[in-house]
């Protein structure tokens, strides 16, 4: 079963919300690096982007980081479905920079360590604010986002999809029952 609870409109406003309130929180934004982990966290971390440079005028650099190599559960997967690294999109020092890590679901916060361990590799950031669009609850590590979209309470036995245009041909957040 599945419930749409983000449309394109909300999906939309979230992005515009997210923008203003980096903005508000950052004095300056000449330090700052978008990073948007792969995949729908870059497409999600490129609209925000685009959304401060149609605000302030300010084209914020950004890349798209894989942590396909970062993962912790990497011995899992089964060989014939060995994952593939596609690398970050561009090489980038972020040595004294001001991260907004960038992602579209935080459930366990593993992918996030994996994120903060590949980062490590580009450099010694100043700072570093994770960004997530929808919050699912169910923490097994000790992280906590900066910028929230939405928080979503789920059951273990529920699922959170967030579509893309890149990847799903549209805007909107559903809620699945496994």
């Amino acid at each position: 079963m599945e419930k749409i609870i983000v449309d394109e409109n909300q999906f939309l406003r979230t992005i515009s919300r997210i923008s203003h309130e980096i903005i508000e929180k950052h004095q300056t934004l000449d330090n700052l690096v978008i990073v948007g982990i792969k995949r729908r966290g870059a497409e999600i971390a490129e609209l925000i982007r685009q959304k401060i440079m149609a605000l302030t005028q300010v084209d914020v650099p950004s890349f798209d980081l894989d942590i396909t190599f970062y993962r912790d559960d990497l011995s899992l997967i089964e060989e014939e479905m060995s994952p593939i690294y596609k690398g970050a999109s561009m090489q980038m020092n972020i040595q004294n920079k001001e991260i907004i890590l960038v992602d579209d679901v935080l459930f366990t916060g593993r992918t996030i360590r994996a994120a903060l361990d590949a980062l490590t590799d580009f450099g010694r950031a100043s700072r570093i604010e994770l960004v997530i669009f929808v919050d699912r609850g169910h923490r097994e590590l000790p992280i906590r986002a900066d910028y929230v979209g939405k928080n979503v309470p789920t059951s273990r036995n529920e699922n959170i999809q967030v579509r893309t245009k890149q990847f799903d041909q549209c805007y909107e957040v559903a809620l699945l029952s496994k």
